[in-house]
């Protein structure tokens, strides 16, 4: 089963730059299948990372940022891979 794991922050006005970094700078280990990381206004960060495991499988995620770096709380959310319909 394929899930997908979804990391999105707000970063302190004019900080998105920063916050974007500091994104890209967390590792996680063990790594991912596939990890991409996104940018938007109002400095936000998205970072969807997929992973070959069951959906309640415990699975390595971004922290909150450093202090004073995002806004408000991390949102997340987690979604699990569905076949197409025919």
């Amino acid at each position: 089963m394929t899930v997908a794991l979804m990391w999105e922050a707000r970063a302190v006005e004019g900080r998105g730059p920063e916050l974007l970094a500091w994104a890209r700078s967390r590792s996680l280990s063990p790594a991912p299948l596939r990890r991409e990381t996104f940018s938007a206004p109002q400095d936000r960060v998205l970072v969807i990372t997929w992973w070959d495991a069951p959906y309640d499988a415990p699975l390595p995620e971004l922290p909150e940022p450093d202090e004073g770096l995002a806004l408000r709380a991390v949102h997340r959310w987690r979604f699990e891979a569905v076949g197409e319909r025919a």
